[in-house]
């Protein structure tokens, strides 16, 4: 049977079979079942959606269309339902029998409100909340510290992780310390076990960060001459205790800072630059392209800093870090990026859009100043076209990247993958 008289039979049978449907008495028969059963099914369908908890979404929440959800709620679009966001913090209670120790619960508050931003600062405050848990930890009985603290960790770290997504720092972190908790001899009595871990945390501290970032500045400050103009984006702790270094050493330059929202945190290192003596230029990102038109001679280098920086030598960083390295690049000025070792992921993050985070439109500042942004939630209507997003990060190719400074020197962005074996790891 050739391919044509198969097509005719298929279509000969399905109009036979339409026929013999419609045909078919609407309450009697094999169709009354089949009426029966769906009417049954839909009854139960209805009953469960109204069995389920308010606070629990439905499965297919997410194939509503974007008029019926709730106008007050997050109406993000499908393509970015895979970012992390900021939820609100719980009430500190696990389904396990651990509490939510007291200095999460307020880490946990701090993160999710904004008033810890930043890699390094998140990482600091983290571990300086684990190392209040590890204080205050008393091990159950017929167990050790060794197999059990590690199990007391995890609702701390997951009460974290809830209020914000975790950050590649902390990440990094505490694994480590959890590699420190399994070295621990577990004939090693409870107090002097929490302080060796206490102590190596303040080592990590101090090692990974506080001395990495005073190397990174020694190895900077070296690439910055006397009458540079530096550009640099947003705020980085590191790129400003660059820039303070190299004026504290009387070297005359002068900063552009660029800045976007949502977090505007350009602001805050105006302040400390302009306090500090150092003639500052201040611009919104959206300004940037015609300033390089005019100005791109005038600019000696551009200094970013990192939220991380992968495998493939690409800069995780705050969103509008990728469009100045570009911009820069096609001015043929250097970008240097500023980060430390302990910022490195093995992972290999393609574009902006298969990992990151939305920022909550009511804790940042609103735009423009008149309309608050309570207003501007309230007034949108459930059939609004207006969407209001605040992706916080960006990606930064390798290609747009100069060189990276490092405390174990400066490494151009195509050799970051050999971090680990610097570190002799």
């Amino acid at each position: 049977m050739t391919r044509a008289e198969r097509r005719e039979l298929q279509e000969k049978q399905r109009a036979a079979k339409k026929e013999k449907e419609a045909a078919a008495p609407a309450g009697d028969g094999a169709g009354g079942k089949g009426k029966a059963k769906a009417g049954a099914s839909s009854a139960k369908a209805t009953t469960s959606q109204n069995a389920q908890p308010s606070g629990t979404p439905s499965k297919d929440a997410g194939r509503d269309a974007p008029g019926s959800q709730d106008p007050d709620g997050p109406r993000g679009q499908r393509i970015f339902s895979h970012f992390g966001s900021q939820k609100p913090p719980s009430s500190g209670k696990t389904p396990s029998s651990d509490p939510i120790h007291p200095a999460v619960i307020r880490l946990g508050l701090q993160f999710s409100e904004f008033k810890i931003v930043g890699a390094n600062a998140r990482c600091i405050a983290t571990l300086t909340a684990l190392r209040n848990v590890i204080q205050d930890y008393s091990t159950p009985a017929n167990t050790t510290l060794s197999r059990h603290l590690e199990k007391h960790l995890g609702p701390q770290i997951t009460h974290l992780v809830s209020a914000r997504p975790m950050a590649v720092t902390m990440g990094n972190a505490i694994r480590q310390l959890k590699k420190y908790i399994s070295e621990c001899d577990i004939d090693l009595p409870d107090k002097d076990a929490k302080d060796l871990l206490c102590d190596k945390i303040d080592t990590y501290i101090r090692d990974r960060i506080v001395l990495a970032d005073q190397v990174i500045v020694e190895n900077a400050v070296k690439k910055i001459n006397d009458g540079d103009t530096v550009l640099t984006y947003a705020r980085s702790s590191a790129v400003q205790k660059i820039l303070l270094g190299a004026h504290g050493e009387g070297k005359n330059i002068s900063v552009v800072v660029v800045d976007s929202r949502p977090l505007l945190e350009g602001k805050n290192l105006l302040s400390v630059l302009t306090n500090a003596g150092i003639p500052c230029t201040y611009m919104l990102l959206p300004s940037l392209g015609s300033y390089l038109s005019s100005h791109s001679g005038n600019i000696s280098s551009v200094l970013l800093g990192a939220h991380s920086i992968h495998a493939d030598g690409a800069v995780f960083s705050r969103s509008g870090t990728a469009l100045v390295a570009m911009m820069a690049r096609t001015h043929t000025i250097p970008v240097l990026v500023a980060c430390e070792t302990y910022k490195f992921s093995e992972a290999v993050v393609l574009d902006g859009f298969t990992k990151n985070e939305l920022g909550d439109l009511s804790v940042f500042p609103p735009y423009p100043s008149v309309i608050p942004n309570s207003k501007l939630l309230r007034e949108r209507s459930p059939n609004s076209k207006l969407e209001l997003f605040n992706p916080l990060y960006d990606l930064t190719s390798a290609k747009d990247i100069t060189a990276v400074v490092t405390e174990v020197g400066i490494i151009p962005a195509s050799s970051i993958s050999l971090i680990p074996l610097a570190l002799g790891r």
